[in-house]
């Protein structure tokens, strides 16, 4: 049985298509072509949800915690910063159903269709399974179909496999060929599937519906990037962080409660002190500082021509350990050029010239991609090629197609001196006698080696025209396959001066069979999509980074390996094709997961696997594409990086967008997260060591059985004023100095040495604090209970703010670039500090009371010794710290 009856019955259809009936009761039986939607949630839905996080609902608790102390400022502070979180992340909530929308506005509307012998043009949501469609050029695929016949059919699948050049589509089916085609990725088959919403370049074909709508695989893509997105790292650690927060915060509220209860405070005091510090043991201004300082890095990679949709991608970028990046256009220039040429004489520049029907016109090439490296190539040369359509005017072209894999043209000649010698030569050669009367055309041929060295009987030697013998074509053979296993595409050049009446006097006579012959070989040259020099630099950097460098491509393994090769990408490990994944079960696969540097004629499927392979093994995966297949690898991936020019679904399931489609753009944006994560945690140790300093000298407090150093809104006002200027200006800070010579970032935003750094700040801070104080108490008696109490507090309250400016200060990078903001933070902070001891409407409100130029003095003394705790810790303890 013939394959294609195989097929027609395994769908059991026929050529002349279904009947009426049988469609009918297809459609009913399988549904419409068309993408489906998962039901939305109501916006009120998605509203709320942006609340249920254990952070937010702290800080909620918070603001009505300061409203019911009387801080109705900060309260709507704490309540301005959750709302304004939550509408951002409600604005995300919609990139996949922008992504669906663009799916469905892909699927084409209409389809040819034989249905019982009879040929119309139906809606091509009402295709089904076994229907019999035609296309023909400047079609779209309207579902995934089996060959059953072609005719020169070339398919565009770039909207799917992101590669540019048209595919060789057949209805010559292998032998033994398996017709399972459940999961579209069976290599001996590929060449017979035809996808929606691809393209038909040229030529015909007739094909069987064997998938529809969802089960398409455009419709799988659709049903992956409906999905929920996953939580970036840098969620992950907020979340988490934010339950250790919150636990202190109610462990210490309790604490403080039980143990001023009963040393007798008054309860209302009890209380307002207790959720002072719960308070302050939440740093409300985190995600207020998260946020600027993300939107600082969105605005610096902007400029890089790197674009974010996702405010939390940027931090995502510096975790990342490994880069899955697309080659054509992200690693190469998506531009054939010829980069290797053996040119025998100036004939090949004029071949390549000729025998072309490319055209560059405004730097930007139009036709084929082949033919527009060889045009280029013949324009860049030192030979002059301004006149020649006007020396060879084209007469008539032989095209090029895939079973001659060659094309000729042939032209009148306008100047004969050349061409009449070489004419000469080879009358000489054969042995006739040589007539310059004779009118003459001269023909030039380009394609594949074998095929037009097969048609050359001679050789042209920089203007001497020899036989070709033995040793010539064994010479040319062998630069052939060095090209080839280059991974060049390599096309030799020839030309023939026709002097043949029957030719010359009837172009009808200008056939194949008449033309193609006796040619004089000219040349070869070597053809690649080259990589982008700063490709290479850029990898380099990542492996210094500690990132490692995948390349997923749909070109051949050859191709491939040369390639990633040339950029160091494939050095000690090995290449993967789609075929051979295939066929690894998940263990199998995982065991080999990590040594894999590249994958070549891979399938849409196979990505989303490779990177929910990856990632399972603890990896944060950065993945590139263009194409509608990368939509579902995009989305899944830790942060999916789209290129510039590629599908709005691609770009609508991404979290980050190159505008220059440049692999380097990444590791400038990946240098640029590093720097974003680094000043998260800076801005976090800060904060956090500011609400354990404050807990730590409030619960000694009240262990060694002193009144409170501080009172709630002396408190509250160190929770704000530290969450704001300095935080903030932390955030601003710029790159370590080795910032991508280490690895990336792999804990939690405050990991085992940064609570040892924490706590030993807090102890330093409050024992300072503590001993002030008593020293205050101590030495103030004289000026009665009360005044005493209060200029004792206002000194221990102004050394806990100084502590934190200097605190900020050690919390600083070690960095070229200059934080302008840094100083201006801590002016204006002292500055409001000092408002707050001397001006008598906020001395009421803060109970506070002017101090002396020696208590500023002791003041300034004993904060430093933060400084020296500082050294201490990152000569011993901390070398590595940030």
């Amino acid at each position: 049985m013939k394959i294609q009856d195989a097929i027609l019955s395994k769908y059991d259809t026929n050529l002349e298509g279904l009947s009426l009936n049988q469609a009918n009761e297809r459609q009913a039986k399988f549904g419409p072509n068309e993408l489906k939607e998962k039901k939305k949630k109501s916006k009120i839905q998605i509203f709320l949800m942006q609340f249920a996080d254990i952070l937010i609902i702290l800080l909620i608790l918070a603001a009505i915690a300061s409203y019911f102390i009387g801080d109705i400022i900060d309260s709507l502070v704490i309540l301005f910063v959750v709302v304004l979180n939550a509408v951002v992340g409600y604005r995300q909530e919609y990139k996949a159903e922008k992504a669906m929308n663009e799916l469905k506005n892909l699927v084409n509307k209409k389809a040819v269709v034989r249905r019982k012998g009879q040929i119309s043009k139906i809606n091509a949501r009402d295709l089904t399974i076994g229907d019999i469609v035609l296309v023909e050029e400047g079609d779209k695929i309207p579902a995934d179909l089996l060959l059953l016949e072609t005719t020169e059919l070339k398919i565009d699948e770039s909207s799917l496999t992101g590669e540019s050049e048209p595919v060789n589509k057949t209805a010559e089916y292998k032998d033994n060929v398996d017709l399972d085609v459940e999961n579209n990725i069976n290599e001996n088959i590929r060449d017979n599937l035809v996808y929606m919403d691809s393209n038909v370049v040229s030529g015909r074909g007739v094909g069987l519906v064997y998938a529809i709508g969802m089960d398409t695989s455009i419709g799988k893509i659709a049903s992956v990037i409906q999905e929920e997105s996953p939580e970036t790292p840098l969620q992950e650690k907020v979340d988490k962080l934010g339950k250790i927060l919150g636990l202190i915060a109610i462990i210490t509220c309790v604490f403080v409660f039980i143990l001023e209860f009963f040393e007798g405070m008054g309860l209302v005091e009890n209380f307002m002190t207790a959720v002072a510090l719960a308070v302050a043991a939440v740093p409300e201004g985190l995600p207020a500082v998260l946020t600027l300082t993300l939107a600082l890095g969105m605005e610096e990679m902007a400029k890089s021509n790197g674009i974010i949709r996702r405010l939390l991608a940027v931090e995502t970028l510096g975790s990342c350990n490994i880069i899955c990046t697309d080659k054509t256009g992200t690693l190469t220039l998506n531009q054939m050029t010829v980069r290797e040429s053996e040119i025998y004489s100036n004939k090949t520049y004029e071949g390549a010239y000729l025998c072309n029907n490319a055209v560059i016109k405004e730097g930007k090439l139009i036709g084929d991609s082949t033919d527009g490296a060889a045009l280029q190539f013949a324009e860049e040369s030192d030979y002059k090629t301004e006149n020649l359509k006007e020396r060879y005017p084209r007469i008539k072209e032989i095209p090029l197609t895939s079973d001659r894999k060659r094309m000729t043209t042939i032209h009148s000649i306008n100047d004969d001196t050349e061409t009449n010698d070489i004419l000469k030569q080879i009358k000489t050669i054969e042995g006739k006698e040589f007539d310059l009367s004779d009118k003459k055309l001269i023909a030039f041929t380009k394609g594949a080696p074998e095929i037009i060295l097969a048609t050359c009987k001679y050789i042209d030697n920089n203007g001497k025209i020899e036989k070709i013998t033995k040793e010539t074509r064994s010479r040319i053979n062998k630069s052939t396959k060095y090209m080839t296993q280059s991974a060049l595409r390599v096309l030799a050049i020839g030309y023939r001066i026709i002097d043949d009446k029957e030719l010359t006097e009837d172009k009808n006579n200008l056939t194949e069979d008449n033309v193609e012959k006796k040619f004089i070989f000219s040349g070869l040259i070597g053809i690649m999509d080259p990589p982008k020099k700063e490709a290479k630099e850029a990898i380099k950097k990542c492996k210094t980074a500690g990132i490692k460098v995948i390349m997923i491509t749909g070109d051949h393994k050859d191709t491939a390996a040369a390639i990633a090769s040339e950029l160091e990408i494939l050095t000690d490990g090995k290449i993967l094709t789609g075929d051979e994944l295939n066929r690894l079960s998940n263990e199998e696969y995982l065991a080999i997961a990590d040594d894999i540097q590249v994958y070549a004629r891979v399938y849409p499927e196979q990505k989303l696997r490779i990177v929910e392979s990856l990632k399972s093994k603890g990896n944060v995966v950065s993945m590139t594409g263009d194409g509608v297949n990368d939509a579902p690898a995009l989305k899944k991936a830790s942060i999916g990086v789209a290129m510039g020019n590629g599908t709005d679904v691609a770009k609508e399931s991404s979290d980050m967008i190159l505008q220059d489609n440049n692999f380097a753009t990444i590791v400038k944006a990946i240098e640029e997260g590093r720097k974003i994560f680094d000043n998260i945690k800076r801005f976090v140790k800060f904060q956090v060591s500011t609400n354990v300093g404050a807990i730590l000298t409030i619960v000694g407090a009240t262990i060694i059985d002193i009144p409170l150093p501080f009172n709630a809104i002396q408190i509250l006002w160190i929770n704000i004023i530290m969450d704001g200027p300095p935080a903030q200006s932390l955030g601003m800070e710029g790159a370590e100095k080795n910032i991508m010579e280490r690895k990336p970032e792999n804990g939690d935003i405050l990991e085992r040495k940064d609570y040892i750094r924490i706590l030993i700040s807090g102890i330093v801070m409050a024992i300072g604090t503590l001993g002030v104080f008593i020293y205050e108490l101590n030495t103030n008696t004289h000026l009665g209970t009360k005044s005493c109490l209060e200029k004792s507090m206002t000194v221990a309250f102004t050394l806990f703010v100084v502590y934190q400016l200097f605190s900020a200060y050690c919390n600083r990078s070690d960095s070229e670039e200059k934080n302008r903001y840094f100083a201006f933070a801590m002016l204006l902070s002292l500055i409001l500090q000092i408002c707050v001891i001397y001006i008598g409407p906020l001395q009421k409100i803060f109970k506070t009371a002017s101090i002396g130029i020696m208590d500023w003095i002791l003041i300034f003394a004993v904060a430093a010794t933060i400084f020296v705790a500082e050294f201490i810790m990152r000569k011993t303890l901390l070398k590595k710290s940030i």
